[in-house]
C-alpha cells in the first residue's frame, strides 16, 4: 500500500509534526478522506499504522499526523493544524475534502468527536461523519479545550456520529461510550455504537507492549478481527 510521509505546519511556532498518508491500492478515481488521530502517547501515530492501512484497504485516503499530548495547550495546535493540513491538500493525494471523516481512539477519541460539536473549529465546515474509538466523553477534548458532553447542549444535530468501544476495555470502560450514546439520543442525534470483544488496544487491532510502553501490532485472533471490524465501520461512514 503506498505510504507517503510529509510535514504540516504548526501555528503556535512550535516545529512542524510529520503526518502518515495511507493510499489505497490502485485507486484511480478521488477517495473519501479520513483523518485519524492517535491516542495520549506524544506523536505516536505508529500506534494507529495498523488500523490505518486497513481502513485504507477499504478505498479511502486515510492521513494520520503525530501530536503531542505534553504541549502547554495539550496538543489542541497540532490537532487544529492537522485537520486544516488535510482540508487544504487532501486532493493532492486524490481524496475529497469535502468527504472527510474525523476519527480518533482513546484521546483522541473525544478530540474527534469535538470537530462535530464545535462548527467555529473549522470555520464551519463539519465533517461528513465522525468516529470515536475507545474514547472519554466527559474530559476536555484536546481539541477543543472544552467537554463534549457539555457541548452537545449547545449543538444543533447534524453530523452522525459513531461510536467503537471494547467491552473488555479496562483503561476506558465502556460504559463511557454507552453514556455519550445516551446523550446524543437525547438530543436526537444520529448516531451508533458498535461493540466489539477485545480490550482498549485490541480495537484497533494492536496489543500493548509493556515493556516499549506503547502498543505494537497485534497478532492475536481476538484483535486483529476486531480491529479489522473497526476498520470497516470507519470505512462505511466514510462512504455513506
Amino acid at each position: 500500500m503506498p505510504i507517503s510521509t510529509v510535514p504540516y505546519a504548526v501555528v503556535d511556532g512550535s516545529a512542524p509534526r510529520l503526518l502518515d498518508v495511507y493510499r489505497p491500492e490502485g485507486a484511480a478515481s478521488t477517495t473519501p478522506t479520513v483523518l485519524l488521530w492517535h491516542g495520549i502517547g506524544p506523536d505516536t501515530r505508529f500506534e494507529v499504522g495498523a488500523l490505518a492501512e486497513e481502513t485504507a484497504s477499504h478505498g479511502l485516503t486515510v492521513f494520520v499526523p503525530d501530536w503531542r499530548s505534553d504541549a502547554p495547550d495539550g496538543g489542541r495546535a497540532h490537532l487544529v493544524a492537522s485537520l486544516r493540513y488535510v482540508r487544504e491538500n487532501a486532493a493532492s493525494f486524490g481524496a475529497d475534502p469535502e468527504q472527510l471523516v474525523v476519527a480518533g481512539w482513546s484521546m483522541g477519541a473525544g478530540a474527534a468527536i469535538a470537530t462535530a460539536l464545535r462548527p467555529d473549529l473549522t470555520d464551519g465546515r463539519l465533517p461528513k461523519a465522525v468516529v470515536g474509538i475507545a474514547g472519554l466523553y466527559g474530559r476536555p477534548a484536546r481539541s477543543t479545550g472544552t467537554i463534549p458532553l457539555d457541548d452537545l447542549e449547545a449543538a444543533t444535530p447534524g453530523v452522525p456520529v459513531v461510536l467503537i468501544h471494547g467491552t473488555a476495555d479496562t483503561v476506558v470502560e465502556s460504559h463511557h461510550s454507552r453514556d455519550f450514546l445516551a446523550a446524543l439520543e437525547k438530543r436526537p442525534w444520529t448516531a451508533r455504537l458498535h461493540e466489539a470483544d477485545t480490550d482498549h488496544a485490541g480495537i484497533i487491532m494492536t496489543s500493548y507492549d509493556p515493556e516499549l510502553g506503547h502498543c505494537v501490532p497485534a497478532t492475536g485472533a481476538d484483535a486483529l478481527r476486531a480491529g479489522r471490524e473497526t476498520a470497516r465501520i470507519v470505512a462505511g461512514a466514510a462512504h455513506a
